[in-house]
């Protein structure tokens, strides 16, 4: 799974950085609902008045979403044999 981070100063000049926000291939079912959700968490931060400097998306996503949603998002495939 690809993670990135993003950065932006807030409305009061303050930088705030978004990490673990996970990259869907195009075809992915769940790249909307992710975009959507993404949308919505920025709105939340940036009409904070004191916001913090650093937030997690896969935090949030954990909250808000159906486990069985958020565990096939960021399943991890485990290794086989041991490998």
């Amino acid at each position: 799974m690809l993670l990135k981070s993003l950065e932006f100063k807030h409305g009061n000049g303050e930088k705030v950085k978004i990490i673990q926000i996970p990259v869907l291939e195009e075809d992915s079912t769940f790249r909307f609902m992710i975009s959507l959700r993404f949308e919505v968490f920025l709105n939340k931060i940036y009409h904070e008045p004191e916001p913090k400097h650093v937030y997690s998306f896969k935090d949030y996503l954990k909250r808000v979403l159906k486990w069985k949603d958020y565990e096939a998002i960021f399943k991890e495939d485990a290794l086989k044999h041991n490998a």
